[in-house]
């Protein structure tokens, strides 16, 4: 028997990464596994990794509309929401001073406003005693120069946490925030590709926060999922409201 057995699961941004590494666990502990993403040839490619219990449904999450209609196709198919998870998520390099209004909108409309209505329109379907999981960083927790805009709207999420912990508490439904360190991913590593480095003619600093945790090493997105099963299953029915850390122990040692 799996942990999830006969639950059903949103995980948004499971395209690649994280998304993915928490769908398919989920899927092998037992649930039927709603993805969501923006490019259909990955989202596609994801599901397939999965299997039957794997379902695909291309959108973007700070689109209202592909809200709309994601949230009709599982209320048609499965009729309720055991799980959300709220991975889909950005991030741009940008110093202040060079921030441009293009990046700004496009990181606060995807880690903001998609986080807010993704769970938002999930009201409707979610069980009493659901778990709904909200992608954090360990970026909004430590100073990274560059990463001003992406680390508020992390931060962001945190508190969203806390609020709705609180205003969902009388349904039975936990929220808690997931907050990852370094990890290895395609997103993780392009953003860490976008920080200045040093080269012959500079010899300060690079700007490029520290990859090496105290474990010596970036996580693995298997070890970010083992984290996110705890929250979506029975396991942690009496946590509510919390910050879980995924990173090595970079902010806490």
């Amino acid at each position: 028997m799996g942990h999830l057995d006969n639950k059903t699961a949103l995980v948004t941004g499971a395209s690649s990464g994280i998304g993915l590494a928490i769908a398919r666990r989920f899927a092998t502990e037992g649930a039927t596994v709603y993805l969501t993403g923006r490019r259909t040839t990955e989202l596609e490619a994801a599901a397939a990794q999965i299997g039957p219990r794997g379902i695909a449904i291309q959108g973007d999450t700070s689109n209202l509309d592909d809200l709309n209609r994601l949230y009709a196709e599982i209320s048609d198919r499965s009729g309720r929401l055991d799980v959300v998870v709220a991975n889909a998520g950005v991030g741009d390099y940008g110093p202040l001073g060079a921030i441009t209004e293009e990046e700004y909108e496009r990181t606060t409309s995807i880690n903001l406003k998609g986080t807010i209505f993704t769970v938002q329109k999930a009201l409707p379907l979610l069980t009493p005693d659901a778990s709904v999981i909200l992608l954090s960083s360990s970026s909004a927790l430590r100073a990274h120069p560059g990463l001003g805009v992406y680390a508020a709207t992390k931060a962001a999420i945190r508190s969203l946490a806390r609020t709705w912990a609180a205003e969902l508490a009388d349904r039975g439904i936990r929220v808690n925030a997931l907050t990852p360190g370094p990890i290895e991913t395609p997103g993780g590593d392009a953003l860490r590709a976008a920080f200045p480095h040093e080269d012959e003619g500079d010899r300060h600093a690079t700007a490029e926060p520290a990859v090496p945790t105290p474990l010596g090493r970036a996580g693995r997105p298997e070890e970010v999922a083992a984290t996110a099963l705890y929250l979506a299953s029975d396991q942690s029915t009496f946590t509510t409201g919390a910050e879980l850390l995924v990173d090595g122990g970079a902010i806490q040692l």
